[in-house]
């Protein structure tokens, strides 16, 4: 599973990379069934949050490492070096700018629902996901 992530860059800005989600742990049901597993994930916190249809953010930055998981609507971020992504319903992505200039965030198609699952500052993404790359 793919991940897109975007955290600082060296030059103050910021850039988007893509996460490999990898399912390690197998369990099983009650009724014979098998399913996988990422790394478990211990956020501080989790909260829910209604985005309203005209929100166009300029620069800012994550208040925290967080995960976001979009329930409903369009979602769209810029990155400092022009580049921008859109998510739609079950999608996920981790913003992890927390200095620097920031991001753009702007909803497309809203209202927008999402879940910011915070992580603490120490979580260690590359030790979490199966590998990091440039997208």
């Amino acid at each position: 599973m793919r991940i897109i992530r975007f955290s600082d860059a060296s030059d103050g800005g910021s850039v988007f990379s893509e996460l490999e989600l990898t399912f390690p742990e197998r369990d099983f049901d009650q009724f014979g069934g098998t399913y996988q597993l990422s790394k478990a994930l211990n956020p501080t916190c989790a909260v829910i949050v209604d985005l309203p249809s005209e929100l166009d953010q300029s620069w800012h930055v994550a208040p925290d490492r967080q995960f976001v998981i979009l329930l409903t609507g369009c979602l769209e971020v810029e990155t400092t070096d022009g580049q921008t992504r859109r998510w739609n319903p079950g999608d996920i992505f981790m913003a992890d700018d927390t200095s620097g200039k920031g991001h753009r965030t702007r909803v497309v198609d809203g209202p927008v629902r999402l879940v910011f699952m915070r992580m603490p500052a120490n979580f260690d993404v590359q030790s979490w996901s199966a590998e990091e790359r440039p997208s």
